[in-house]
């Protein structure tokens, strides 16, 4: 049975505010019996470093309602009765249709998401203020079956250098799964299908230097017991579990920032819910200097001049998300075994 609802005092830039928790015992993580309030109490924690990672920008709220083992649902624009401090911006989806999604730009915000019974942020890669412009380039890096955790900080180790080699500075957290996200801080002035197109460029380099240890093929059925370069995580609309976002995961693990130094010893199940807070007190945040200087951010310039590189050698458009509508150049979106073969 739910208990009455709690008030916690949430500290901000505009100073405390009061975000009301209902139903605080309701049981989020049945596996640890960690509850609603266990995650509000979590996100006061750790809240001046999750919003300067996920703050300020477009974000969508996975919400479970039943705990992490019921249904499960995403929102995106602000629900009804949301309180003053929780904004909206407009944005453009890939259909075209252009509707608001909420902002989180203070600690209090990311609290009254637990209210909603979210469990997951997921931010966009641009700012509030030009959401068409990602100032971040993300890559995905995500373990295929047959492969390891450790095959994928081989392949962040690798992609670092790749990165570096462009003129990038980059920056991993766990996924707070099997996986690893590498960040790169750049110039916003170009639209998703650019830094989408300078993903490529870096994925096909990495994929070049590593050709038995990770792949760009899309088709599960192409990619063997490799590391899938996820490069459609750049395209507009499509996010991951920001910094500092529990997962949905019977562990309660938390996508983690660490150090490059940290990596090759790295263990991302134990950084939890319940292991997090204590960690980022007695260590730092690791990600606190990813945009603290503006002018760090680099040009995706060189890799989109690889990108073309690539299309004078053949090397074409690579496919889109099947909810995407057909794009230049793309490939068809069928799966390889069952493509037509020519007679």
């Amino acid at each position: 049975m739910a208990s009455d609802a709690v008030v916690l005092t949430v500290s901000g830039p505009s100073g405390d505010r009061e975000v009301r928790i209902s139903s605080p015992s309701r049981v989020l993580w049945p596996d640890l019996g960690l509850t609603k309030l266990d995650l509000a109490n979590y996100l006061v924690t750790v809240g001046e470093a999750f919003v300067r990672a996920n703050g300020d920008r477009p974000v969508s709220l996975q919400r479970f309602p039943e705990g992490v083992d019921g249904e499960q649902f995403f929102s995106k624009n602000p629900p009804r009765g949301a309180p003053e401090y929780v904004r909206a911006v407009d944005v453009t989806y890939p259909s075209g249709r252009v509707h608001p999604q909420l902002v989180l730009d203070e600690p209090a915000g990311v609290v009254w998401g637990v209210q909603m019974n979210t469990v997951v942020f997921h931010p966009w890669a641009s700012r509030a203020e030009e959401p068409d412009l990602p100032d971040e380039l993300r890559i995905d890096l995500d373990p295929q079956p047959g492969t390891t955790f450790a095959d994928a900080v081989s392949a962040a180790l690798a992609l670092r250098d790749v990165l570096a080699d462009f003129g990038l500075t980059s920056f991993v957290k766990t996924s707070g799964n099997r996986g690893l996200h590498v960040f790169a801080p750049i110039e916003p002035s170009h639209e998703f299908l650019d830094v989408r197109h300078a993903v490529i460029a870096a994925a096909r380099e990495l994929e070049r230097r590593m050709p038995d240890e990770v792949t760009t093929n899309w088709w599960k059925e192409e990619r063997g017991k490799r590391i899938f370069v996820d490069y459609n995580q750049a395209n507009r609309d499509r996010t991951m579990a920001g910094a500092y976002s529990p997962r949905a995961l019977a562990g309660a693990t938390v996508s983690t920032p660490m150090t490059w130094d940290e990596l090759p010893s790295a263990d991302p199940a134990a950084w939890t819910l319940l292991t997090v807070p204590s960690r980022l007190s007695s260590t730092g945040d690791p990600w606190d200097t990813l945009h603290a200087d503006a002018s760090a951010a680099a040009p995706i310039e060189p890799l989109l001049a690889r990108w073309r590189q690539d299309l004078e050698a053949g090397l074409g458009e690579l496919p889109f998300p099947p909810d995407f509508p057909k794009m230049p150049g793309e490939p068809p979106r069928v799966q390889p075994s069952r493509a037509r073969k020519p007679s």
